[in-house]
């Protein structure tokens, strides 16, 4: 009753404000808290979709529902011959948003780019040592050693320079992590000695105006009236309920207290299939679902221990079981979709006495390692807990004992890159369509205490990443991808599980929602009857 309390309340604000207009309200259920609001710090699809893909907007940014790359805050952008330098001309009449606290004087220009990149890059960037923090994904994939200078060249034109040629660089700046800041904003932040508040009190240029979060239950958000893209914000509120069982979330779209659902177990799925005011969208994921094996802790550094736990596993049974057809088997660190995938690569088949035995002769007996079992439901596993029982009871079988563990979702992703399990269930869903996204993101040597939960840096699976990265030459960048993919198959860093099928349950009264293939969940251009 409280909660409709409060949301009666807003709508009767925004009737007031509206005149005699009727305002319309998008209501998600989303599958957990965001840890922040500020995209550089994050790698989440969770802290993407509550900060990147409403609030903010990119100098390039991906074109709905696809992978094209299109022109964002920048109009238009050229790349010198050498492919080490790139200048970016940018949109005029673009407005930040404002809150209680913070009123822009001016529109969006090149400072902000400035800003936003240089905080990234440098370390003694004044608001950086102010709120000390870390940029994971632009780290990960060495960006912030690679970006030599962002300078401003006038006021709406900025030119990057790097160190070495990045195949993916345009790419990798319509990602939500290179969101853009306003400079305005962090200065005033900065002088009342405030810059946390960049991290919880969001301003952007995006669709949606961040109004207020509790944790564990609620994000509101209004439309940006002044939205540079004319026509494309179509609901007047949009909230995010918080929601992290899939039942209770497929419960609530089928009462109407959710217009959108984010992905459901497949159990769920069929239920709202079956109901003649529910639509669900699907499509084949461009993601991965893996085991990660910390090859830090002994005797998972031992490659032969790692290739034990992997043949304990039945994979087709877990597939089964757990994504109830809507999951395909995953052999490289990479869905069969992507160009590079290497295609003669082969798991190891199920065999519990031959891992019995392995372990015998590595010296292994009475092993126990921690087994983390995903708090939420992920397009890459709909069903984390229930994947971990299956593991677990797969290795009692050769005498390994694994003991589940899990946390809140932030707090998993946060102790996980200091490198605390032992093994552990995570995934990937791919952000910008290149090969580096997979490798070099997840695999690096540079991402090591970021995405690479496995902490493993093998010298030449790492260096053919990188050599790959700074060719433009497709047909040498596939070679050095796939012989990377040999080397990981080898030394087995991960146990890749699936390939899963995305669904997104909706409301009939939804028009316009597009999936996108970046497992993102973005609501401009969405109406509601």
């Amino acid at each position: 009753m409280k909660r409709l309390t409060v949301l009666s309340f807003a709508l009767a604000s925004v009737f007031a404000a509206a005149g005699a207009s009727a305002a319309t309200t998008l209501k998600y259920c989303s599958e957990g808290s965001p840890a922040g609001f500020d995209p550089g710090q994050f790698t989440a699809g969770t802290d993407f979709d509550a900060s990147a893909e409403t609030i903010y907007n990119r100098l390039v940014e991906f074109e709905r529902g696809a992978t094209k790359v299109i022109p964002g805050l920048a109009e238009k952008w050229s790349v010198s011959d050498d492919g080490l330098s790139y200048t970016f001309n940018l949109r005029k009449g673009v407005k930040f948003h404002s809150n209680e606290s913070f009123k822009p004087t001016r529109e969006f220009n090149a400072d902000d780019v400035v800003f936003t990149f240089s905080r990234i890059v440098d370390k003694n960037h004044p608001y950086r040592k102010a709120y000390p923090t870390e940029f994971p994904y632009a780290t990960d994939m060495g960006m912030d050693e690679n970006i030599t200078k962002v300078e401003k060249l006038d006021a709406y034109t900025v030119k990057f320079t790097l160190k070495n040629v990045d195949a993916a660089f345009i790419q990798n700046l319509a990602m939500s992590f290179a969101s853009v800041h306003s400079a305005e904003y962090a200065d005033s932040l900065l002088k009342a000695g405030k810059p946390t508040l960049i991290n919880t009190a969001p301003i952007g240029t995006g669709p949606f105006v961040f109004k207020s979060y509790q944790k564990d239950a609620v994000i509101r958000y209004t439309a940006n009236k002044d939205y540079w893209k004319k026509g494309e914000v179509k609901v007047d509120n949009l909230i995010f309920a918080i929601t992290t069982d899939s039942t209770v979330r497929a419960q609530k779209l089928k009462s109407g207290e959710c217009d959108i659902a984010f992905q459901t177990k497949p159990a769920d799925t069929v239920v709202l299939k079956a109901d003649p005011k529910i639509n669900v969208m699907s499509q084949a994921g461009f993601n991965l679902g893996y085991l990660g094996y910390n090859v830090k802790h002994k005797p998972l550094d031992n490659v032969v221990v790692r290739r034990a736990l992997d043949m304990a596993i039945n994979k087709k049974a877990i597939i089964d079981a757990v994504y109830q057809g809507a999951g395909q088997p995953a052999t490289n660190p990479m869905p069969p979709t992507q160009w590079s995938y290497n295609k003669n690569l082969k798991d190891a088949p199920y065999n519990p006495e031959m891992a019995k035995a392995m372990l015998a002769k590595a010296g292994v007996k009475d092993l126990s390692v921690t087994l983390w079992a995903m708090p939420v439901v992920r397009p890459y596993n709909p069903n984390g807990k229930q994947m971990a029982e299956m593991i677990q009871a797969d290795w009692a079988k050769i005498g390994v004992k694994g003991v589940i563990t899990t946390y809140e979702w932030g707090e998993y992703l946060k102790r996980a890159k200091a490198g605390e399990p032992d093994t552990i269930l995570v995934g990937w869903t791919g952000d910008n369509g290149d090969p580096d996204n997979w490798l070099g993101t997840n695999l690096s040597c540079d991402a090591v205490g970021g995405n690479n939960y496995a902490q493993w840096c093998d010298k030449s699976f790492d260096s053919l990443v990188m050599a790959a990265k700074r060719t433009s030459d497709v047909k040498k960048r596939t070679e050095m991808y796939m012989k990377a993919q040999e080397i990981f198959k080898k030394e087995l860093p991960w146990t890749t599980v699936a390939h899963s099928t995305v669904t997104v349950p909706m409301s009939k009264k939804v028009s316009n929602f597009k999936i996108s293939p970046f497992g993102l969940m973005a609501f401009y251009g969405v109406s509601v009857k």
